[in-house]
């Protein structure tokens, strides 16, 4: 997450309080995932949160093109989450309930479709991109960015929208959790990948031990060399053998290979008012 105050937007309002209520996931736990996307765009005022780009007004509008029929519509409003609701790793007030209507989502068949690729993507259908996406704003809140942040004067109980994504990520596990098994491979990584970032929590450790099949024998004989990894440093993390599995043969790998990045920068959206680029 980025550290620079200037990349933290309103930085003195708390995320959540013009967002999700505190009983707003003991709601949503009881609604099918259209009433749930519904009960959360109406519970939160989108126009007073920020995120890359100023207000996030526009965010429902492009977090329903996610499910859109269009491929490229669809395309694009994967983009506006990297790049707009999460450029560069950092946390946003409008991230928090973004990642809820993420979450909210995950069940719906239309998730199922495709989206364009490049050359950096990481395979799979836009399912198995929005739980990466999870996977990379809760990993923003972990225990090691703890540590990090707080090395550089910037602890996460300092920052609201570190703070609201702490809150939620029971709500975010339980969503990731549902496709640990799931038959589609990339679908099954990426929510493994989430779940481990997500169980940090307190109040989710104890899901750990349940984990630790699925890390060790998807997660960890992967085709990616990065879920490999992943599985290796976890398994080390928690105390748990991970002998066998084997991470990246080659160690200059990463610096030859183009791989997925964050870097873009925001989109011009006319349609907001938007009229060029902004200055970053």
């Amino acid at each position: 997450m980025s550290t620079d105050s200037n990349d933290h937007p309103l930085n003195g309002t708390n995320a959540t309080e013009h967002s999700v209520g505190a009983d707003l996931p003991r709601t949503i736990a009881t609604l099918d995932e259209t009433e749930t996307y519904r009960v959360l765009v109406t519970a939160t005022n989108w126009a007073t949160l920020g995120h890359a780009c100023g207000s996030a007004a526009e965010a429902p509008k492009r977090l329903a093109e996610l499910l859109a029929p269009d491929q490229s519509v669809r395309t694009k409003a994967l983009d506006y989450l990297h790049h707009t609701l999460h450029h560069q790793n950092t946390l946003y007030e409008a991230t928090v309930p973004s990642a809820l209507c993420v979450a909210a989502i995950l069940l719906n068949p239309r998730t199922t479709s495709t989206v364009d690729k490049n050359h950096q993507s990481f395979p799979g259908c836009i399912r198995a991109e929005l739980l990466l996406w999870i996977a990379s704003v809760a990993g923003e809140v972990t225990d090691e960015a703890e540590v990090h942040s707080r090395r550089h004067g910037f602890p996460l109980d300092d920052y609201p929208p570190a703070v609201g994504i702490l809150q939620i990520r029971p709500q975010l596990f339980a969503a990731a959790v549902a496709y640990v098994d799931d038959t589609d491979r990339h679908v099954a990584e990426a929510a493994i990948t989430a779940c481990i970032h997500l169980l940090d929590d307190p109040r989710l450790l104890h899901h750990r031990t349940a984990l630790i099949p699925a890390i060790r024998q998807t997660l960890g004989t992967s085709e990616l060399w990065q879920h490999r990894e992943r599985a290796i440093d976890t398994l080390d993390t928690w105390g748990e053998d991970s002998t066998g599995l084997e991470g990246q043969r080659n160690p200059f790998l990463y610096c030859d290979t183009d791989t997925p990045t964050d870097s873009a920068p925001c989109p011009v959206d006319t349609s907001e008012g938007y009229s060029e680029p902004p200055p970053f």
